[in-house]
């Protein structure tokens, strides 16, 4: 029984058993196999909120000043849902809406396709493996500048599909920093180790704290040209706004700032992507309240220059004319 009463009854703990090769210092979770991650929603019964996701990238990886970016993500975005036991069986992961100047709003979604692991609410630990692909997708809106509302009709009715959805989205890979070859990455306890974070981007009241890191592949083509060169455009329209956060080697990573453990409805889990997604497309914001601006460490905000903005939406413009 927990004695925090912030926290729910019905902790139980028990997986893995103690002298697992599972466990601390060096968990190997190699003998769970990778699960669905919406296959066993109906085995949960407790989760771990992230009330503060805290992103990091750098915005110019192939310069010598590489500039890294800290954005918090909306709070809540993200969430680790397991059995009494402690074993893992779905991991929610950020959605998040990106306006193109005041022209266009697109959705990006970190989809999680497989995950393992284990969380101990007794000892504050966590160890999981997830694997994860990037998707990303216009948003229709009344606030949507003049130049695409008279393109929009376009690529709407057009065939083959444009990403004008979840199921049409530009889909970009990821892998474990530094192995192409391994769609397998850790989520471990702790501050990550790879970079020193400001202390904005710090929540000392967390109830315990993760961290990941994933290098980000190629888009995924879907095998017609019109598609893929478009997609290549809005690629690269994105990583303009965002400062890079999806360009193809760069490493995206987050500081996981969970709070108490509460327990789990199946129903609001399952629907859960679909009410975030929903609620993007129709405020273009998130409905438990925003996160921050993306900064520098130095807490200056990161800034896009107007007329490049302007120039790549033009260049994906121009080519729906060109072309559909």
């Amino acid at each position: 029984m927990n004695t925090d009463a912030t926290i729910p009854n019905g902790w139980i703990g028990g997986f893995p058993p103690a002298n697992s090769p599972m466990l601390y210092p060096n968990p190997d979770l190699s003998s769970l196999p990778m699960l669905g991650n919406m296959d066993n929603i109906n085995f949960l019964q407790r989760q771990l909120g992230i009330k503060w996701p805290e992103f990091s990238w750098e915005t110019q990886k192939d310069k010598p000043d590489k500039k890294r970016c800290f954005q918090q993500f909306a709070p809540y975005i993200s969430r680790i849902g397991y059995t009494n036991e402690g074993r893992i069986y779905s991991i929610i992961c950020p959605q998040q809406g990106i306006w193109l100047g005041n022209e266009l709003c697109m959705n990006a979604e970190i989809t999680v396709t497989g995950n393992r692991g284990w969380v101990n609410e007794t000892t504050k630990e966590l160890a999981a493996d997830m694997t994860v692909e990037a998707k990303i997708w216009f948003s229709p809106s009344e606030k949507q500048g003049d130049k695409i509302n008279e393109i929009w009709p376009l690529l709407q009715y057009s065939m083959p599909k444009f990403p004008l959805n979840k199921e049409n989205a530009i889909r970009v890979t990821t892998h474990l920093p530094g192995n192409e070859n391994q769609p397998i990455f850790p989520i471990r306890k702790g501050e990550t180790t790879l970079f020193e974070s400001p202390s904005f981007a710090k929540h000392p009241d967390a109830f315990t704290i993760g961290n990941i890191a994933v290098e980000i592949g190629a888009i995924r083509p879907i095998g017609i040209k019109i598609v893929d060169e478009f997609n290549a455009l809005v690629m690269n329209a994105f990583n303009l706004a965002s400062g890079n956060m999806l360009q193809e080697g760069n490493i995206l990573s987050w500081n996981l700032w969970f709070i108490e453990p509460t327990l789990v409805s199946i129903p609001e889990w399952k629907n859960h992507a679909e009410f975030w997604r929903s609620s993007i497309d129709a405020h273009h914001g998130s409905p438990t309240g925003e996160g921050t601006s993306p900064r520098y460490f130095d807490g200056t905000y990161f800034n896009v220059e107007q007329h490049l903005i302007d120039e790549v939406l033009q260049d994906i413009i121009t080519y729906i004319k060109k072309h559909i």
